[in-house]
């Protein structure tokens, strides 16, 4: 199968033809993104009898748009007041939400938009180009390669932890702990569950994810009074549009960053159950890895923003590829389109882009019309959205913990989860008060059960045998990239101390 370059042109027209159905999923979508626990999925579960009455171009081109842009909707409060809404967006407070901190919101959410728009886009239309070639991405990478592309992910809680190796190390531990609480994946034995049949099915992540990032933060803004500081309130209620402006230039800037870690979410996206998580946290991990200023991530870094947006918008794409070639979803939202193709009948595969191409290719040409579209729309909110945190926190923190409460409930609508939400927003400020990362723990509940997935996956193929993880060539080389990334940051320090002790001795 290759591309026809000759009809991409006249799909994108007749895209642009399908406004009426972009125009209002890309608004829904960004207020999707926008509140915690909501997603893609469950809204389009909740549309699926409006999905289902369409024609089959129409309702794909409409979840394709409501897809694409709540996946840039989920920024916005993970920036704004630290809750990534979706476990995709798991790494943009990292960055983001230190700089709205210190008055930079209005600039973070523009570097985020920008990222998320322009990495969207160009790995849209790389996998239009390199379809025949990114198809094949599933094929060559299996559980021992997942294994260690997994490892990429948890080694950041090292890399996040540089200043306390012990207290980092202990948290992404206590994380991995709390991951694999639920029935064991090969007896169907229950583990930690404390005879909850809630947790038989894992800790829910929505609850933990909220609970550990926005509702201990709620905690501990209460004692602040404020969500910025004094100088960042000074420069959010001073600013004008010169940081919206600014925040654009600087992400053209690193025009680099954003091709790379949007194509790594692309090949990412690819591979079905991997999802923008991995993607984000891999390509934090290696933004930070290569940088020639590590020791700034995590205090509103620039590129720790752009590279987990970035990617995480890559991924959307890619998991469109083996859906429509495979007939393989690649995630939660990928498997709902593909209920409602194969309720119209739909046949998936390589024929789909010949005999209805406006379903297949029409799909990638709707994702980079609705790409345009979010940055026309959304660019020019930042400054209003930004304002949020002027709020004191008298009012700010009670609705932030009334909507991640409602936005825990809303995954399983279970009560219980409600309750986990708050046990985690405990621990959450636990760990904040006594100096343990948070986002260490969220690593490890996130990671955790795939991790543990792909090796049992992997053993019982073997067997048994753990030879299994050293058995595939590109598996090797990744566990020789893994090995000198988690190197290289010890040589670059020894290194830098020998330059220094030849000069001084010089």
């Amino acid at each position: 199968m290759t591309p026809d370059f000759s009809i991409f042109l006249s799909l994108f027209i007749d895209t642009l033809g399908y406004w009426w159905v972009i125009v209002p999923a890309t608004l829904l979508g960004i207020v999707v993104g926008a509140i915690p626990g909501f997603s893609a999925a469950n809204t389009i579960i909740i549309l699926l009898p409006l999905t289902l009455a369409m024609e089959p171009a129409t309702g794909m081109i409409f979840m394709v748009a409501l897809y694409t842009s709540s996946r840039l909707g989920a920024g916005i409060p993970a920036i704004l007041v630290n809750i990534p809404g979706t476990a995709g967006a798991a790494a943009t407070p990292l960055d983001g939400y230190p700089m709205a901190v210190a008055g930079r919101g209005q600039q973070a959410l523009a570097i985020s938009f920008v990222a998320s728009v322009l990495g969207g886009l160009l790995t849209t239309i790389a996998a239009l180009l390199l379809l025949p070639w990114l198809s094949q991405v599933a094929y060559h990478l299996h559980s021992v390669e997942m294994i260690v592309v997994m490892l990429f992910g948890i080694s950041l809680i090292a890399t996040i932890s540089a200043e306390d190796k012990i207290k980092g190390l202990i948290a992404g531990f206590f994380g991995l702990m709390i991951g694999y609480i639920g029935a064991d994946r090969v007896f169907e034995a229950p583990r930690g569950t404390f005879g909850f049949l809630e947790l038989y099915d894992k800790v829910p992540l929505i609850p933990a994810l909220v609970g550990l990032f926005a509702i201990s933060e709620a905690f501990v803004v209460i004692e602040r009074g404020s969500i910025l500081s004094k100088q960042g309130e000074i420069v959010q209620r001073q600013a004008g549009w010169g940081p919206t402006f600014e925040g654009i230039f600087i992400t053209l800037k690193h025009w680099k960053d954003i091709i790379w870690t949007g194509m790594l979410g692309l090949v990412i996206g690819v591979i079905p159950g991997a999802g923008a998580a991995i993607a984000s946290f891999v390509a934090y991990q290696q933004s930070r890895l290569f940088s020639k200023t590590p020791e700034l991530y995590g205090t509103g870094h620039v590129p720790g923003l752009i590279a987990p947006e970035s990617a995480n918008n890559g991924v959307t794409s890619g998991t469109l590829i083996p859906l429509l070639l495979i007939g393989v979803p690649g995630g939660a939202t990928a498997a709902i389109m593909a209920v409602v193709l194969e309720y119209h009948g739909v046949n998936f595969g390589p024929g789909l882009f010949q005999s209805q191409p406006m379903i297949a290719y029409g799909s990638f040409t709707a994702m980079a019309v609705t790409y345009v579209l979010l940055g026309l729309m959304i660019l020019p909110l930042t400054r209003y959205f930004s304002r949020v945190m002027v709020v004191p926190t008298i009012y700010m923190a009670p609705i932030l913990i009334a909507f991640t409460l409602v936005g825990s409930f809303v995954p399983r609508a279970y009560l219980f989860d409600m309750g986990v939400a708050i046990v985690f927003g405990i621990i959450g400020f636990i760990a904040r008060k006594t100096g343990y990362h948070v986002a260490a723990i969220l690593i490890g509940v996130i990671l955790g059960p795939l991790l543990e997935n792909y090796f049992l996956r992997a053993l019982r193929i073997s067997e048994g045998d753990l030879g299994v993880l050293f058995s595939s060539k590109i598996g090797n080389v990744l566990w020789v990239l893994l090995v000198l990334s988690l190197a290289l940051p010890g040589l670059k320090r020894y290194f830098r101390r020998f330059v220094n002790r030849s000069a001084r001795i010089k």
